[in-house]
Formats: structure tokens, C-alpha cells, sequence
């Protein structure tokens, strides 16, 4: 790796805000800053993550996927993105994979993902 890239890199882990750990399989509500006009508003995120790439890099991103009204809305967020307000996980889910796409393919039926209690 490039030395001016291991730099930079350095400084934008050191941004980074703490957010909670999480995994594929968690389900999780994402705050962000929406900017409306003069006004800023926040605007809940609430789904199954889904993946979670580049992990402890600058260009760490998650996907999270929410199905509303039977149409699924899947929002992929950088993590040193500046508009992530906060991060609570609400469950945790027990998974084998790194990467849940299998729920992409069953959108007329719901997949139970076990919880841990």
C-alpha cells in the first residue's frame, strides 16, 4: 500500500465515530441527517443488515435491507459517511454468512433469521 494512502487512511479511522459492532444478520436502525431547504431533520433507517464491506478501512460500507408495504428497499451507507447521525442495534441475529443475499430472492415470503436472546 501506498504510503500517502496508509496516511490518509490513519486520519479517517481516527474520525470515525464509535459506533456499536454489528454483523450480517443484525437488525438495526440507522439515523440520518436529511437536509430539507434551511431545516435538518432526522429520518429512521430500520432493516436486516445485510453485509458489511471493507471492513476497518476508509471505504466501509453496510447494507441494509427493509421491506415495506411488500416492496424491499435495500440503502447502502458509508460508515464515515457524515450524514449517519446514530446506530442502535435492535437484535442480534445468529448467521452463518458474511453476506445475505438469499433474502433478496424470497420477497413473497418472510425469512426467519434466529435471534440470540
Amino acid at each position: 500500500m501506498n504510503i500517502h494512502l496508509r496516511a490518509f487512511e490513519k486520519i479517517n479511522l481516527k474520525n470515525k465515530k464509535d459506533f456499536p459492532e454489528f454483523k450480517a444478520g443484525d437488525t438495526i436502525d440507522v439515523v440520518t441527517k436529511i437536509k430539507d431547504g434551511d431545516k435538518v431533520r432526522l429520518q429512521h433507517f430500520q432493516g436486516i443488515v445485510l453485509q458489511r464491506r471493507h471492513k476497518n478501512t476508509s471505504g466501509e460500507t453496510f447494507t441494509i435491507r427493509k421491506v415495506v408495504s411488500g416492496i424491499a428497499i435495500e440503502k447502502i451507507f458509508p460508515i464515515l459517511s457524515p450524514i449517519i447521525d446514530s446506530i442502535t442495534i435492535l437484535k442480534k441475529g445468529i448467521v452463518r454468512r458474511a453476506r445475505l443475499f438469499y433474502l433478496r430472492k424470497d420477497e413473497h415470503k418472510k425469512t426467519k433469521i434466529k435471534m440470540k436472546v
